[in-house]
């Protein structure tokens, strides 16, 4: 437990953060003062994001602690969804985590639009549905399955409450906090046929195993409108793992008429203040290896840049 007077300095410290102009000091404070006695000292709150929805938050978790000190999570994939989404989209979130896009999507599409969010943990799965019901949102289809190429029982292990994001079917043999089994199925059995009509994006993040989810989501990329684009957080060691690879998976959005572009990202805390700051980031065109985690985005608009 931390002391009152360490307490009152770390909620100065976030109200600084947050709220104060410009930049002088938000780094350092976000990087070296409150990430680490948040993550040591976990708080329950419920918090507003920077695009006004109401967030329920435990900070011992690295998504839930970023979206308390700074209103957002991957400021440069948020504002990328800003600009894509609009009033009657459908947005899917495969591997919605405890629902921070799904809750900034259903702002973004309103109440003709619709999120379908997927995710594999039931614990996440009741988070998510705590996010959804302490905003009144009534466009979220949320979906308690896991997706893969094919019907199968997968075993689930998460190494660290410190980052429940990190659930994965990917082998794993150290201490683990927690392992699930559930079954899997692929996105063609998870969305109705309006949802696939009318997606404008379809984000996928499931830690190493997006080789498999988009092999499944394969038969849909031509039912898909013409402007749909899908967003893939690869991490080309863990695909390894699962004897999938990155160049496989850009192969079979090149076959069905998708470019590959790659929008910056960064998990360190201290970048945070830069990153909401800097408005000027797009997804650049990527036509080289990718030998890191990436955020990928894949669209059949042909250019150097997205808007």
């Amino acid at each position: 437990m931390m002391h009152p007077l360490v307490e009152t300095l770390v909620t100065l410290g976030r109200g600084y953060v947050r709220r104060a102009p410009g930049s002088i000091g938000h780094s350092p404070i976000a990087a070296h003062f409150l990430n680490p006695r948040l993550r040591d000292n976990p708080r329950r709150r419920a918090v507003d994001t920077i695009h006004g929805a109401t967030f329920a938050v435990d900070t011992q978790d690295l998504i839930q602690r970023y979206i308390y000190m700074f209103g957002v999570w991957e400021p440069h994939m948020s504002r990328w969804l800003s600009r894509r989404l609009r009033q009657g989209d459908t947005f899917v979130d495969v591997g919605a985590n405890v629902g921070y896009f799904s809750v900034l999507a259903s702002e973004l599409v309103g109440a003709d639009g619709r999120v379908v969010a997927i995710e594999a943990s039931p614990v996440f799965h009741q988070r998510l549905l705590q996010q959804v019901r302490l905003n009144g949102y009534e466009n979220v289809r949320a979906v308690n399955v896991a997706v893969d190429d094919e019907p199968r029982t997968l075993t689930f292990v998460l190494a660290s409450s410190a980052n429940m994001g990190a659930n994965s079917i990917v082998p794993y043999s150290g201490p683990a906090e927690s392992t699930f089994e559930i079954e899997a199925v692929p996105l063609t059995d998870v969305l109705e046929p309006a949802e696939i009509a009318r997606a404008r994006v379809i984000k996928i993040d499931v830690e190493g195993a997006e080789g498999r989810v988009v092999r499944g989501l394969e038969p849909l990329l031509d039912k898909l409108r013409p402007d749909a684009e899908v967003t893939v957080e690869v991490t080309p060691s863990r695909m390894a793992q699962l004897g999938d690879s990155v160049e496989e998976l850009l192969a079979t959005m090149s076959r069905h008429g998708f470019h590959t572009y790659r929008l910056a990202n960064d998990y360190a805390p201290g970048s945070y203040p830069r990153m909401l700051r800097d408005e000027s980031v797009v997804p650049v065109r990527w036509r080289g290896p990718v030998v890191e985690e990436s955020d990928l985005i894949f669209s059949r608009v042909d250019a150097e840049t997205l808007p």
